[in-house]
């Protein structure tokens, strides 16, 4: 360590991946930890093994103290987000009077879907994507139409377009196209580029664009994040957010829903019963995040890009044949393990995260490793697992390991 100078010294001690030992871990009882026995390490679902950031951990004793415990009320989240968004991204287009709180970004997602498409309409996905797309969209009585990422694991326009196409078909009134950006579980950050040009697609076949940027501050070095509606074209989108995956905070519900210029109209259709289902703390925890726990954000990404590297060596030690494309942003890691020859013979489909298949199966089995199983992913991700590497680099390290001679023993 001191070879690498104070700096790199300072780096580690503020790295919040590294405050808490895994006995401190396993005493909790969120579903990351609890689902699997003790003896698994769990790499799979999307929460990360840090402490509260100090400014929200301080926002909530003092409204616990204050016996604070009613109904969210103001604009003060949406007014932190659209500082944060200026600050971050550059961007002043996000309008406090076109933006709504809703319960958690997957029901803001399925609310605003509700504005834009009717029962019976399609929404198109870009498999493989974060599960809960299928599964939220198909039981709201919408039909799921893939277009598969191409390569690089990017938004394949001609893909997209073909896809839009049949979601206007069969006499459909309406069609939506629901974005991962950045977009989970590849951790691609789309380019301005590429999302003018789904902007100019989505105009053309009339297809509404509702974008989930829950992973816009988890952008790693190398990348910019680029909002949709932040684009030409992209005036009548919509989307949401929160600080729910950049601050570990997804049992504090609450989330912000925005509007481009041509769609507000469309956001203030949404019932006012919405508004009631998040919940005040975590409105004030989310505030807190990003008015004041920018500085704990930076040391945070600086440990993730840490992890990302650290990951990129392991994998070509201790994982021959399997294939790793460090992402751009998030903490999720997209790992190819189809060489290995290992059968997704789940008989569950895309969108049920409950159940695990091929080589995650097989790591949880003999590794005892618990990685999210790429099936559920949907169209390309049989045959791949998903690996959070929001840990510390000895729980990082011990993992690989494991399935390393998991892979070795088979």
């Amino acid at each position: 360590m001191d070879s690498e100078g104070p700096g790199a010294a300072d780096a580690a001690r503020n790295d919040p991946l590294v405050q808490l030992s895994l006995d401190q871990l396993r005493r909790r009882t969120s579903m990351k930890w609890r689902a699997f026995p003790g003896d698994v390490l769990p790499l799979w679902v999307a929460e990360m093994d840090v402490p509260l950031a100090p400014a929200v951990a301080a926002a909530l004793h003092e409204a616990v103290s204050l016996g604070d415990t009613g109904y969210p009320y103001g604009r003060a989240y949406a007014e932190a987000l659209a500082a944060f968004a200026r600050e971050r991204w550059h961007w002043d287009g996000l309008r406090v009077e076109h933006t709504a709180i809703v319960p958690d970004v997957m029901m803001g997602v399925v609310e605003l879907l509700r504005l834009v498409t009717e029962p019976g309409d399609a929404v198109v996905v870009c498999s493989p994507v974060y599960p809960p797309f299928y599964a939220f969209v198909s039981h709201d009585g919408r039909e799921v139409v893939e277009a598969p990422l191409g390569p690089g694991l990017r938004i394949d326009p001609d893909a997209l377009e073909e896809a839009f196409v049949r979601a206007r078909g069969d006499g459909r009134r309406g069609a939506a196209f629901l974005m991962s950006n950045p977009h989970n579980p590849t951790g691609v950050v789309h380019t301005r580029a590429e999302l003018a040009a789904v902007a100019e697609l989505a105009r053309r076949h009339r297809v509404r664009v509702v974008s989930d940027e829950i992973h816009a501050p988890l952008v790693l070095a190398g990348a910019s994040f680029t909002p949709f509606l932040s684009v030409p074209g992209a005036e009548n989108g919509l989307a949401v957010t929160s600080a729910s995956k950049a601050w570990n905070l997804a049992g504090l519900k609450a989330a912000v829903a925005f509007a481009g210029p041509e769609a507000a109209a469309d956001l203030r259709r949404l019932p006012e019963e919405v508004s009631h289902g998040p919940s005040h703390l975590g409105v004030i925890a989310h505030t807190a995040a990003l008015r004041s726990g920018r500085e704990w954000l930076d040391d945070l990404l600086t440990g993730l890009d840490a992890n990302r590297r650290l990951l990129g060596q392991l994998v070509e030690q201790h994982l021959p044949g399997v294939g790793y494309r460090p992402p751009e942003a998030t903490y999720l890691a997209w790992l190819d393990c189809t060489a290995l020859g290992l059968h997704d013979d789940a008989a569950d489909g895309p969108g049920v995260v409950s159940e695990l298949a091929g080589p995650a199966r097989m790591f949880l089995d003999r590794a005892r490793v618990a990685l999210s199983s790429g099936h559920v992913f949907g169209t390309g991700g049989a045959g791949c697992v998903r690996l959070n590497f929001a840990t510390s680099p000895a729980v990082l390290r011990e993992a690989v390991e494991r399935m390393g001679r998991a892979i070795a023993d088979r």
